[in-house]
């Protein structure tokens, strides 16, 4: 009994180890569904490591056989719930490192396609234009003029754009401008106000006269002292 317990434990301990490896790996892997400039062909840094996530999986694979083999050899009354529900736990987490696995290879294999099938597209056109560099040339000139229509359109944008601000301009000009006649207008019509201002611009008259008057006194008297 304590036998088939310490190699219970012992190939529970490989497959907890096993699973902690290929969540390594599979960090490693997944680095190249996500690459934006993926290689045309695979790598051998990439072929090693789906090798190794193959590998790894074909080992836990032979484990939890093994784990199922030693919890069938045991007794009903000493197999217990708790190695049961390991069991499946170990058998389940292995299903799930094979979906991803067929996961992470379809998107590296879309990635790989999609690089080639622009590569080609793009090779295509370079022999096009190698073989007709006419061709080549009108294209050169179209691209050329759509690249100075967008200039003139840009251009065309901003000046339409000074245009109608300076047209906002003028109007809130002639709306200060209204507003302006219309204060003096109602100003006008107000009984003595005009009286009023008339004895205001006197008085300021007067007073700025004194004024000059004293500073002159006192400019001559600076004189006459010293």
């Amino acid at each position: 009994m304590s036998s088939k317990g310490g190699g219970w434990a012992q190939l529970r301990q490989q497959a907890r180890a096993l699973e902690t490896q290929t969540e390594t790996l599979f960090h490693t892997y997944s680095q190249y569904a996500s690459m934006s400039n993926i290689p045309l062909k695979p790598t051998e840094e990439e072929q090693k490591c789906e090798s190794q996530l193959r590998e790894i999986l074909e080992k836990r694979e032979a484990l939890v056989s093994q784990l199922g083999r030693l919890l069938d050899s045991e007794s009903a009354h000493s197999s217990s719930a708790v190695k049961q529900n390991n069991l499946a736990r170990h058998r389940e987490i292995l299903q799930d490192h094979r979906r991803e696995l067929s996961r992470l290879k379809s998107t590296i294999e879309d990635a790989r396609n999609k690089a080639n099938l622009l590569s080609n597209v793009r090779s295509d056109i370079n022999a096009y234009r190698s073989g007709n560099p006419g061709q080549a040339e009108a294209e050169y000139m179209l691209d050329e003029r759509r690249h100075i229509d967008n200039s003139h359109n840009m251009a065309d944008s901003v000046l339409s754009q000074a245009y109608a601000v300076n047209e906002n301009f003028r109007t809130q000009r002639e709306t200060l401008a209204n507003i302006q006649r219309r204060m003096v207008g109602a100003a006008s019509q107000v009984p003595g106000i005009n009286s009023l201002i008339g004895r205001i611009g006197s008085k300021k008259r007067r007073d700025g006269i004194i004024l000059g008057c004293f500073i002159a006194f006192c400019f001559l008297m600076l004189l006459w002292f010293r």
